[in-house]
């Protein structure tokens, strides 16, 4: 049973990728300007600098690919370790108010600076992470009853509420709301080669240091008598664990915005494979994470052909009924 389990996984790990090697083609090959299989292939083994699809390739699909991979994978490992140390099936960076925290400070950076660098941009949005986590947990501990996966969602749902309240009126009040509009859609069509540089080492220590904390995140998940009787530093794993989820999330955002539930399919559908090992979860989540992703901007690329629908648009298609369902179980199961 022991090595059907274990071929059940690698097999999984080893289709995950396949579906991202896939998808990377589809994706490069499709867009406003549809490129044919033989021009992607000369383009990455024949580059030729004047000719105008090999740059467009190399300047923007294959960093857009790039970035719907760690983006999507950055939301999933967030999700999965959401839920793995709060114990809540719908915990998720959307849902805790993360991304729209990271919003928040984005548009905060662009009515201070008008045209701001991406570093300060990714700096907003780490720090704008940590506000809206800081204040969901706020205001769920000061409530009767102590927290519980209803009232981390609910305070999660209000405090996302208030943010994107507050970054719309930013917008309006500092005349920034066509910058901002690509952040409130959630998408990848401005990406750029700089974004995938600064962007994906920080998204790799975030999935690293999740990795690393992944048996830690496994004992928690039983509950906190069990974790600490099993000699398990809890308060300092949940600092660690929400650094981790701060750094990912924050820098998902600072590229690609508010695009939300993918923190919340993934890391479910990843257990139903793997179980309850956050060994197997966290990265078996950043693979399916990713593919998640990038299969969604390709359909947001052909669904409404010449027009483009964001990506957060079809992911949120396939996660708010899975929300719905989560919720009425009332958070119990994981």
């Amino acid at each position: 049973m022991a090595e059907r389990n274990l071929f059940i996984k690698i097999g999984s790990f080893l289709i995950g990728l396949i579906i991202i090697l896939l998808a990377v083609i589809l994706s490069i090959r499709f867009g406003a300007n549809d490129i044919t299989y033989s021009t992607i292939w000369k383009s990455i083994f024949q580059y030729d600098a004047s000719d105008s699809n090999h740059i467009l390739i190399h300047q923007l699909r294959i960093p857009r690919a790039i970035a719907a991979i760690f983006v999507g994978a950055a939301l999933a490992v967030s999700g999965a370790i959401m839920q793995g140390v709060t114990r809540n099936a719908l915990a998720s960076p959307s849902i805790m108010g993360v991304t729209a925290g990271a919003t928040f400070f984005v548009a905060i950076v662009f009515a201070i600076f008008r045209d701001p660098s991406y570093s300060a941009i990714v700096i907003g949005a780490l720090v704008g992470a940590g506000l809206g986590v800081g204040l969901v947990f706020l205001f769920t501990s000061i409530a009767k009853g102590g927290i519980t996966p209803v009232k981390l969602a609910l305070a999660g749902s209000a405090i996302t509420s208030l943010l994107s309240a507050l970054s719309t009126a930013i917008g309006l009040k500092f005349d920034i709301s066509k910058d901002m509009s690509y952040w409130y859609a959630g998408g990848l069509s401005s990406i750029q080669p700089i974004h995938v540089q600064i962007a994906v080492p920080l998204i790799s220590g975030g999935i690293i240091l999740a990795i690393l904390l992944s048996r830690s995140i496994s004992v928690a998940s039983l509950g906190d008598e069990v974790a600490k009787g099993l000699g398990l530093k809890t308060n300092f794993v949940r600092i660690l664990s929400t650094i981790a989820v701060l750094i990912l999330t924050g820098t998902a955002v600072s590229i690609a915005g508010m695009i939300g539930f993918v923190g919340l399919i993934v890391p479910h559908i990843v257990r139903i494979i793997v179980g309850v090992d956050y060994r197997w979860i966290i990265p078996m989540s950043a693979i399916f994470g990713g593919a998640l992703l990038l299969v969604a901007d390709i359909v947001g690329r052909v669904i409404n052909d010449p027009f483009e629908t964001p990506a957060g648009a079809v992911t949120a298609l396939i996660g708010v009924p899975f929300f719905l369902y989560l919720a009425r179980k009332d958070g119990r199961g994981l």
